[in-house]
């Protein structure tokens, strides 16, 4: 079921991590890197893959290099909108990896990458066709930015929100599916052989609708993740189960970020955690509950919460 963990998401991005508490990223490289140890003593063979670093910075991996963080994990990912939010052309994703591998002496995944529909349908369709011709050789390792658009009414995660003008608004139109379900032009251009990323809100009522479509598709591989600032909610535990029991036919990246606001050296969950090690004791627990015990004492209910 779970093929893969992928520490935080988007490390070097201000609405994800709080740089400014951490402004040479040690705190993040230690919480990296006691996870990984941690998480390693449970399922040592299981991959780990540094968060998603967006925007591409090389200097930001040569950076973590020099803590020893990329020794603690198994890949890098990366992740790319040039048609929507990135200052480079789609044609640039070749290069755009390359410039990660030779830093990282590490595969790369390309862990998310998408256009949206803000401006025209016909833009996801061309930026769908070139970005599958562009990355086929990583084909195994991408996954597309999403398959369910984002409803109007939830709101995005972003520093800025409405502030941010354009750029917020593209959120709500990454999917290959509409909020009403009608699938846009791009989703019979999509290639399976590709992953989808999709994230799940807590006790999100898309699951099955999602579940459904993927089957529908043929994907098998999926990225999303599991919130260590919703783990601390109550019946937390019921909705990952359930989450994780209806992805199980699939091969699953799990993503495990967003610190808790009581966790927090401010109560935020961009925040560092105010004990690093604390990270690592919630990777220790969806382990042991999601991966080590999958096939024995858990049995993830399939019935919703």
């Amino acid at each position: 079921m779970i093929e893969a963990l992928k520490l935080w998401n988007e490390p070097n991005n201000l609405s994800h991590w709080d740089f400014q508490m951490d402004p040479d990223w040690h705190q993040f490289a230690d919480m990296v890197c006691q996870a990984s140890d941690t998480i390693r003593g449970l399922a040592p063979e299981l991959p780990l893959v540094l968060g998603g670093i967006s925007p591409i910075d090389p200097h930001f991996i040569r950076l973590l290099r020099g803590y020893g963080t990329l020794d603690a994990v198994d890949a890098v990912a990366v992740h790319g909108f040039p048609l929507d939010w990135n200052h480079w052309r789609v044609d640039d994703w070749p290069a755009k990896v390359a410039e990660i591998e030779a830093v990282a002496e590490l595969p790369v995944w390309v862990a998310e990458v998408g256009v949206s529909t803000f401006g025209a349908d016909e833009v996801q369709v061309f930026g769908l066709q070139r970005t599958q011709e562009l990355l086929r050789p990583w084909a195994e390792r991408v996954y597309w930015y999403s398959l369910l658009d984002l409803p109007q009414e939830w709101g995005a995660t972003t520093r800025h929100r409405e502030s941010e003008g354009s750029a917020y608004y593209r959120h709500f139109y990454m999917g290959l599916v509409r909020p009403d379900g009608t699938p846009k032009p791009a989703l019979e251009h999509f290639d399976p052989a590709f992953g989808i990323c999709q994230w799940f809100h807590f006790q999100d009522p898309r699951l099955p609708v999602a579940v459904e479509w993927l089957r529908r598709l043929g994907v098998r591989r999926l990225r999303t993740g599991i919130s260590w600032a919703d783990w601390h909610r109550v019946g937390a535990l019921e909705w990952f189960d359930y989450q994780m029991g209806m992805l199980r036919d699939f091969d699953v990246t799990v993503t495990l970020c967003f610190t808790p606001p009581s966790r927090g050296q401010r109560p935020c969950y961009t925040s560092p955690p105010q004990v690093i090690g604390e990270f690592a004791q919630f990777a220790a627990e969806v382990v042991q509950r999601y991966v080590t015990d999958a096939a024995g004492a858990v049995r993830p209910s399939r019935a919703a919460p």
